[in-house]
């Protein structure tokens, strides 16, 4: 039931991307280039969406538990540290460049746009690319002081 619940609030959310026009990347620069021909329609999506999320949230603190889940899993942390700062950086310079992030993108893989298909790949390289990251610096470190020395051979 819960995968199923996933999947009908991914495909709610793709076609309210859809809908709202922020899988065109077009409109998106719009919205970005405030000294230019400034598009403010997606600033009454945003607004709208934060509206629908604040009462979401508002609505399940309230509730003893989830309707497909053990318990809630709230964030734990909230400090501002520099890989948060970091990644909202990229994030910023990535979406202000090409005008489009990994929601729409993955919305968008439909069209089979070459351009498209080249950011999800690139944005999944990514991915694994700071996964593997973040293992190297959490393993513990090798110890060379156990490990035996390779023996020469007197012939």
């Amino acid at each position: 039931m819960q995968l199923l619940a996933s999947f009908v609030c991914g495909l709610v959310f793709g076609a309210g991307l859809l809908i709202s026009g922020m899988t065109d990347p077009q409109k998106v620069l719009g919205f970005l280039d405030l000294f230019g021909a400034w598009d403010a329609t997606l600033a009454f999506v945003m607004a709208g969406a934060v509206a629908v999320a604040a009462t979401g949230f508002a609505i399940a603190r309230q509730r003893a538990a989830p309707a497909f889940s053990v318990r809630f899993l709230w964030p734990e942390r909230h400090d501002i540290d520099a890989p948060l700062v970091a990644g909202a950086v990229l994030f910023g310079i990535g979406w202000g460049l090409v005008g489009i992030c990994p929601g729409p993108a993955l919305v968008n893989l439909a069209g089979l746009s070459l351009p498209i298909v080249v950011f999800v790949a690139a944005m999944i390289a990514g991915m694994f690319g700071h996964e593997f990251r973040r293992r190297r610096a959490t393993a513990p470190p090798r110890s060379i002081a156990n490990t035996p020395l390779p023996s020469r051979a007197d012939g």
